[in-house]
């Protein structure tokens, strides 16, 4: 795989950059939702400033007023150029991508194409509580196929969730996260290859969330599903929402494998209105222009995964974290400190600190806090050092 060594991109540790009182004037979910006692590595919001081809491009369009609906294909473009030198996969084609408002509303409207009222959709929990939420919302039938003890896709339990799903006739779909949320799992070639076979055999279409793609560290190496083998009918959903910390520029986009550009094709035209023109141009500017900068924030990540390690063995070592490839999401096992099901709220009311709960994500959450590494350095201290403090 092709990529540019996070140690020479020349660009500082954006992580490192931005001091608490800067952050505490932010007014977004993470900073609004707890009272300023409290330290937020919760939601996923990075503590960085914005990559600056990222605003620059987003100053020049409010300069312009280029504040309309959006158009064209620059976004795809930018994401195809941005896979083949990433990931080595040239397989994205423009001709089949969509844009769409953001993942999980694109999510949605995928399985609107291959799945029906009540049809069964697997997750592989733990997994991003919205799944649940989404799915539930739009009248699907969750089914849960547990992740194993080491994190990965146990292809004997979604054998089994595959067969049971598509037992009485219906169709079904599997909502992969790849990479994983929360774990940070990254799914092998080979892992991926198993998965497409089961779904081909069992006639289960697969919705993939790529939207932490960009965000593998170290030496892991990132494996677009519509890359291997049986992937053609799946559908991606990816964007630099994550890697760029641009959520509230909202914009995504829908890709196809070759065999599924005709479900893509049937999906309705108003969806793709829903999208930000400004967030269009602003994710653009990211893929296009804005490596340099990721490769900065995934060599600090690295750095703050080494750093939670390390503080976790000296102050709290009975809980159990293995940090993962991607995602800069820390999965903590907090059952051997005799918390209960829901360690985020002792450590939130105790501690001031505010974690995910692990209940949300579903089986094997019980017990288990996500923990945002996306800050700075003494933040991940302080927060130990409080988490800590809240079992005193």
């Amino acid at each position: 795989m092709t990529r540019i060594p996070h140690e020479t991109s020349g660009e500082p540790n954006p992580l490192q950059l931005l001091t608490l009182d800067r952050l505490r004037r932010r007014t977004s979910m993470k900073w609004r939702t707890y009272p300023e006692d409290v330290l937020p590595l919760w939601v996923a919001e990075m503590d960085v400033p914005l990559a600056e081809p990222v605003v620059r491009a987003v100053t020049d369009a409010l300069e312009l007023g280029d504040t309309g609906y959006p158009a064209g294909t620059a976004y795809a473009q930018a994401l195809a150029a941005f896979a083949e030198k990433r990931w080595d996969w040239d397989g994205l084609a423009v001709e089949r991508t969509a844009i769409v408002p953001d993942v999980m509303l694109g999510v949605v409207e995928m399985l609107k194409l291959v799945t029906g009222y009540g049809d069964a959709v697997v997750v592989n929990s733990p997994v991003y509580p919205p799944f649940y939420h989404f799915l539930e919302h739009m009248d699907r039938r969750v089914v849960q196929a547990p992740l194993g003890a080491d994190g990965r896709i146990d292809p004997g339990v979604l054998e089994e969730t595959f067969r049971q799903a598509v037992a009485d006739g219906r169709r079904a779909a599997l909502l992969l996260c790849s990479p994983q949320n929360p774990t940070g799992t990254v799914h092998t070639a080979e892992e991926l290859s198993a998965v497409a076979a089961l779904a081909e055999r069992y006639g289960v279409r697969v919705v993939a969330d790529e939207i932490h793609a960009p965000l593998v560290v170290g030496d892991a190496r990132f494996v677009p599903y519509l890359s291997v083998p049986g992937g053609e009918r799946g559908l991606s959903l990816m964007s630099a929402s994550k890697a760029w910390n641009l959520a509230g520029l909202k914009a995504a986009l829908a890709v196809a494998g070759p065999d599924a550009a005709a479900d893509l094709a049937r999906m309705p035209e108003e969806v793709g209105h829903g999208p930000s023109h400004v967030g269009i141009i602003a994710h653009t500017a990211a893929l296009r222009d804005g490596v340099a900068w990721l490769d900065a924030l995934l060599a600090g990540l690295d750095t703050n995964r080494r750093l939670l390690a390390d503080l976790l063995a000296e102050h709290l070592p009975a809980i159990r974290y293995r940090p993962g490839d991607a995602t800069y999401l820390a999965w903590l096992d907090c059952r051997a400190l005799g918390l209960g099901d829901d360690p985020a709220d002792v450590f939130l009311r105790r501690g001031r600190v505010a974690l995910n709960s692990g209940i949300p994500f579903g089986t094997g959450g019980a017990g288990h806090v996500r923990l945002n590494l996306a800050t700075s350095r003494e933040v991940i201290t302080e927060a130990v050092r409080r988490m800590a403090a809240a079992l005193d």
